[in-house]
C-alpha cells in the first residue's frame, strides 16, 4: 500500500510550474496578436497605396517592411505559443534561439551604427536627398517631410536650398514651374498665434542668402538638426532601446526555464517507467 501510494504521487508530481508555461503562453500570445494588426495593418496600407514607386523612394517601403515583421513575430510566437502549450521542447528552442538571434543583430546595428556613424550619416542623407527628389509624385512620402520639417524646424537635407534637387523647385532659368526657387510650407517659421496657414510663404526663399532667408523660414538642414536631437535625447532613445530588449530577454528567460523544467520532467517519467519495470533497482 505504501509503495502504490508513493508511485502515485511520483506519477502525479511534475517538474512543470504551471506559472511559468501559461506565463509564457499569454506572453507569445500578447505579441501574436500585435503581429496580426501589424501584418493588418501593412496590407491595408499596401493595397490603399496608389503609387508603386515608393520603393524607389526610400530603401524600404514601411508597408512591406511592417508586413515582414508582423510575419516574422507571427512564427516566433507562433513558436512560443505552441511550445508552451504542448510542452514541445523542438518548438521552445526555436522561439529562444530566434529571440537571442534578434537581440544580437539589434546589438550589433546599435553598434555598428555608432562606430560607422559617418557611413550612416551619409546613407540617410542619401534617403533624404532621394525623399526630396520625389516630394511632389507620392503624397504619403510628401506628409511624411512636411511633418519632419515642422516636427524638426528644418528645412531640406544640409540646407534650405537642397530643395533646388526638386524639378518643381528647381532654381534654373528654364523651370517653368510656379514654385521655382521656393521650399514647401513647411520649412517656413510659424507664428504661435497664426490661425490660417500661409502655403505660399516658402516663395522664392532659395534666392534669398541665409540671413534674409532666416526671417521668413527655417535655414538649418534637418540632418544635423536630426543628429543634435539624437545627442540631447539619449537617454530617452536608451530607454526605447531597453524597453524593447526587456520582453525579448523576459522571453528567452521563461523559454530556457520551462525547457529545464520539461527536460528535467523527462528524466523523471524515465526513472518511473524504469522503476515499474525492475523495482529492485
Amino acid at each position: 500500500m505504501g509503495e502504490r501510494g508513493r508511485s502515485t504521487s511520483d506519477e502525479e508530481f511534475s517538474f512543470v510550474s504551471r506559472v511559468v508555461k501559461y506565463l509564457l503562453f499569454l506572453f507569445n500570445m500578447i505579441f501574436w496578436v500585435i503581429s496580426l494588426v501589424m501584418v493588418s495593418i501593412g496590407i491595408y496600407a499596401r493595397v490603399m497605396k496608389h503609387a508603386e514607386a515608393a520603393l524607389s523612394y526610400l530603401s524600404v517601403d514601411p508597408a512591406i517592411l511592417l508586413m515582414v515583421a508582423g510575419v516574422l513575430m507571427f512564427l516566433i510566437t507562433f513558436c512560443g505559443c505552441v511550445g508552451s502549450l504542448r510542452e514541445n521542447i523542438c518548438l521552445l528552442q526555436t522561439f529562444c534561439i530566434c529571440l537571442i538571434i534578434i537581440f544580437l543583430l539589434q546589438l550589433a546595428a546599435g553598434i555598428l551604427g555608432f562606430i560607422f556613424s559617418d557611413k550612416a550619416r551619409g546613407k540617410v542623407t542619401e534617403i533624404i536627398n532621394s525623399a526630396i527628389l520625389h516630394y511632389r509624385n507620392d503624397l504619403d512620402l510628401q506628409n511624411l517631410i512636411d511633418f519632419g520639417q515642422k516636427e524638426f524646424s528644418c528645412c531640406g537635407g544640409v540646407s534650405y536650398t537642397d530643395w533646388s534637387q526638386n524639378m518643381y523647385f528647381n532654381c534654373s532659368s528654364e523651370n517653368p514651374s510656379r514654385e521655382r526657387c521656393s521650399v514647401p510650407y513647411s520649412c517656413c517659421l510659424q507664428s504661435k498665434d497664426g490661425k490660417v496657414i500661409n502655403t505660399m510663404c516658402g516663395q522664392g526663399m532659395q534666392e534669398l542668402d541665409y540671413v534674409h532667408a532666416g526671417v521668413f523660414i527655417h535655414t538649418s538642414g534637418c540632418i544635423d538638426t536630426l543628429v543634435n536631437w539624437i545627442h540631447s535625447n539619449l537617454f530617452l532613445l536608451g530607454g526605447v532601446a531597453l524597453g524593447l530588449a526587456i520582453p525579448q530577454l523576459v522571453g528567452m528567460l521563461l523559454s530556457q526555464i520551462l525547457i529545464n523544467q520539461i527536460k528535467d520532467q523527462i528524466e523523471l517519467q524515465e526513472y518511473n517507467l524504469r522503476h515499474r519495470s525492475d523495482p529492485w533497482r
